[in-house]
C-alpha cells in the first residue's frame, strides 16, 4: 500500500513544481498540500473503503481547483494548464469512477459526478458518466431526461438526445414525464430548424442538397408523439400537461386543435377537461389588442371574459354534477375575488358571483367540508354575519360528525357574540364521539372563563375531564390547574393537584406548572416542592434526564435544600434512566458540578 501511495504522490510532483514555478503556489503552500494528500491517499489505499473518505479526497481536488483558478486570474497567468489543470481534473475522475464502482446504487455520487464534467465543461467524459450510469440506473426516468436534456441543449444533438428518449420510452413504456419531455424535444427540434431556415433564406443562401422537411418544420414528430403517448397514458392530466408544453411553440396551432379535440372527446366527463375549456375563455380574450383601450373598458372587457368563464362552467355543472366539479367552478371564482382591481364594481361583481355559487353547490348539496370553511370566511369578511350563521348551521348539518365543522360554528358564534353558544356546545358534544373532541372542550372553557361564573367554569372543567378520553383530559388537567391558580390562588390550586393526581395520565408540564407555581409563592417550602419532584419522577423519571438535574439543583440553590440528598437522588437516576439517556445524565452531572450548567 505504502508504495503505491508513493507512485501517486510522485506522479503528481510535476504539476506540483509548474505550480511553484508560475508563482501561483509557494514552497511551503507546495509541501502542505503533499502532506494533506498522503493522508487522503493512504485513506483510500486501505482494504476497507469508505464513501466518505472518497468524498473528501475529491472535494479537496475541487477545492484546489478553484484555488488555482482564483490565484490564475489575480495574477493574470493562464498559462501551462495543460500541466496543472488538466491533470488535476484526470484525477478526479479517477476518483469519481472508482468510487462510482465500488457505490454503484449511489445515485448522488453519480449526479455529483455529473455536476463536477459539466462545470469543467467535460463533454467527453459526461458522454461516458451518462451510458455508464444510465446503464446501472436504467430504471429512473429522470436520469434519461437529464442526460438527452444535456444532448439536446449543451451537444445541440437532437438525434442522440431522441435515440435516449426511445431507449428510455423501452423500459418505462408509460411514463407520463418522458413523454412530456420528448415531445418538448421534438417540438424544440422543429423551431431550431424553423429559425435556421429562416437564416439561410434571409442570407439567400443556396442550400444545395440540404432540405428542410415541410413535417418536420410543422411539428408532425411531436405529432406522431403525442398519438403514440395518448394511446398508452390514460387521465386528463398528461392531456393538459402536452397542451401546455404545445403552446409555447407559435407553429403549433394545428397541433394545439388536435390535442383540445381529443381532450373533449374523450374527457368529456372530468372536471379537470372542463375546468381548463372554461379558463381557457380568460386566454382567448386577452389575444385581442388593447393598447388603447381606457380603464373602463378594460374592466368591462375583463368582466365579459369572466362571464364567458361562468357559463362554460355552469354547463360543466350541469353536465357533470360532482362535488369535484363545483370545486374547479368555486376555485376559480375565489382566484378571480382575490385578484387585485381598482374597479369597485368588478370586485363586487365578483364576490356576488361567488356567494352564487357558493349557494348552488350547497343546494345541490356538493360541497365540500374544507369549502364551508371557505365560504364562512367570505360571508366574515365581507360583514355578512347573519348569512354566515345560517352557513355555520348548514355545515353542522351536512358534517355532524365533524369535529372541526362545529369548531368553526362555534367560533362564528363567539366571534358574532351571539346567544345560545352554550347550546350549541352542548349540541356538538351529543353528535360527535369522544375521542378528537379535545379542540371543542378548550373552546367552550376558554369562552366559559370570559363569560360565565367561577362556579360554572368549574363545573366544565369537571366535565371535560371525565367526557375526553385518558391522552386529551392531560390538556384540560393543564388548563384547569392554571385556571384555578388564576382564579382561586394558591390554597385551591394545591388541593386540586392533589385531587387530580389520583387519576393518570399526566404531562411533564402538569407537574413543571405545578412546581413553578410553588417556586411564585413569597414562603416558597422545599418540601412541597420535593412532593411535586417526587410524583413528576415516579411518572417520567425513566425518559427524562432534566427533571432529575432540575431536582438536584433546587435541593442545592434552595434556602431549606438539604445539598446531602444530591448523591441519593442521582444514584436513584442511574438507576431509573434507560438507554443512552444515563450516558447524557452523567455528562450533564459533570457540567453542573463543574459549574457550566
Amino acid at each position: 500500500m505504502a508504495e503505491r501511495v508513493e507512485q501517486r504522490l510522485e506522479d503528481r510532483i510535476p504539476e506540483l513544481e509548474q505550480l511553484e514555478r508560475v508563482g501561483l503556489f509557494t514552497h511551503k503552500e507546495i509541501r502542505a498540500v503533499l502532506r494533506k494528500v498522503s493522508a487522503l491517499e493512504y485513506k483510500i489505499q486501505r482494504r476497507a473503503l469508505r464513501k466518505e473518505d472518497f468524498i473528501n479526497y475529491i472535494q479537496y481536488e475541487v477545492n484546489l481547483l478553484e484555488l488555482i483558478k482564483k490565484r490564475r486570474a489575480r495574477i493574470g497567468y493562464s498559462f501551462k494548464k495543460d500541466e496543472i489543470e488538466h491533470s488535476i481534473l484526470h484525477r478526479v475522475h479517477s476518483l469519481f469512477n472508482r468510487a462510482t464502482g465500488k457505490w454503484k446504487d449511489d445515485v448522488q455520487l453519480w449526479l455529483s459526478h455529473v455536476a463536477f464534467c459539466k462545470q469543467w465543461n467535460a463533454k467527453h467524459q459526461l458522454s461516458k458518466v451518462f451510458s455508464t450510469m444510465l446503464a446501472i440506473h436504467s430504471n429512473k426516468p429522470a436520469l434519461w431526461i437529464m442526460a438527452a436534456k444535456w444532448e439536446m441543449e449543451t451537444r445541440l444533438s437532437s438525434e442522440s438526445a431522441r435515440h435516449l428518449f426511445l431507449r428510455a420510452l423501452r423500459f418505462h413504456p408509460e411514463c407520463p414525464k418522458l413523454y412530456q419531455e420528448y415531445f418538448r424535444m421534438e417540438l424544440m427540434h422543429a423551431e431550431k430548424q424553423r429559425k435556421e431556415k429562416k437564416e439561410f433564406e434571409q442570407a439567400k443562401m443556396d442550400l444545395g442538397e440540404f432540405n428542410y422537411s415541410e413535417e418536420i418544420l410543422n411539428g408532425e414528430m411531436a405529432r406522431i408523439v403525442y398519438r403514440d403517448a395518448s394511446q398508452k397514458i390514460k387521465g386528463v392530466e398528461f392531456q393538459l400537461a402536452v397542451l401546455s408544453i404545445a403552446k409555447l411553440f407559435d407553429f403549433t396551432q394545428d397541433l394545439q386543435k388536435e390535442i383540445l379535440e381529443s381532450l373533449q372527446a374523450r374527457y368529456a366527463d372530468d372536471p379537470l377537461s372542463w375546468d381548463y375549456m372554461a379558463r381557457r375563455e380568460l386566454e382567448l380574450g386577452s389575444l385581442q389588442p388593447t393598447e388603447h383601450s381606457t380603464k373602463q373598458k378594460k374592466v368591462s372587457e375583463m368582466a365579459q371574459r369572466e362571464e364567458r368563464c361562468c357559463a362554460v362552467f355552469d354547463e360543466a355543472v350541469g353536465a357533470v354534477p360532482t362535488e369535484d366539479m363545483w370545486k374547479c367552478y368555486i376555485t376559480f371564482c375565489l382566484e378571480r375575488y382575490n385578484r387585485k382591481t381598482n374597479s369597485e364594481e368588478l370586485k363586487q361583481k365578483r364576490l356576488e358571483r361567488t356567494l352564487s355559487v357558493f349557494s348552488k353547490a350547497h343546494e345541490s348539496s356538493l360541497l365540500s367540508e374544507a369549502l364551508y370553511k371557505q365560504w364562512l370566511q367570505l360571508l366574515l369578511d365581507s360583514s355578512l354575519s347573519e348569512k354566515a350563521v345560517e352557513v355555520a348551521e348548514a355545515a353542522t348539518r351536512h358534517f355532524s360528525q365533524s369535529v372541526e365543522t362545529w369548531h368553526m360554528r362555534l367560533q362564528v358564534l363567539i366571534q358574532l357574540k351571539r346567544d345560545g353558544v352554550t347550546q350549541c356546545f352542548e349540541e356538538a358534544i351529543k353528535h360527535v364521539k369522544s375521542k378528537g373532541t379535545l379542540p371543542l372542550w378548550t373552546l367552550w372553557v376558554e369562552w366559559s372563563e370570559g363569560t360565565n361564573s367561577k362556579e360554572d367554569t368549574e363545573a366544565l372543567y369537571q366535565r371535560s375531564l371525565h367526557a375526553t378520553t385518558p391522552a386529551e383530559s392531560v390538556t384540560m388537567k393543564e388548563m384547569y390547574l392554571d385556571w384555578t391558580y388564576r382564579n382561586s390562588g394558591y390554597k385551591k390550586v394545591k388541593r386540586l393537584f392533589t385531587s387530580l393526581c389520583e387519576n393518570r395520565p399526566f404531562s411533564l408540564d402538569f407537574f413543571r406548572k405545578m412546581i413553578q407555581i410553588e417556586k411564585d409563592q413569597e414562603s416558597c417550602k422545599m418540601l412541597h416542592l420535593r412532593e411535586y419532584y417526587e410524583r413528576a419522577l415516579r411518572e417520567f423519571g425513566s425518559t427524562n434526564t432534566d427533571l432529575w438535574l432540575d431536582y438536584i439543583k433546587e435541593e442545592l440553590s434552595h434556602s431549606q435544600g438539604k445539598p446531602e440528598n444530591c448523591g441519593s437522588i442521582h444514584w436513584r437516576a442511574m438507576k431509573m434512566l434507560q438507554g443512552d439517556l444515563v450516558e447524557d445524565f452523567v455528562s450533564k452531572y459533570t457540567l453542573l458540578q463543574t459549574g457550566h450548567l
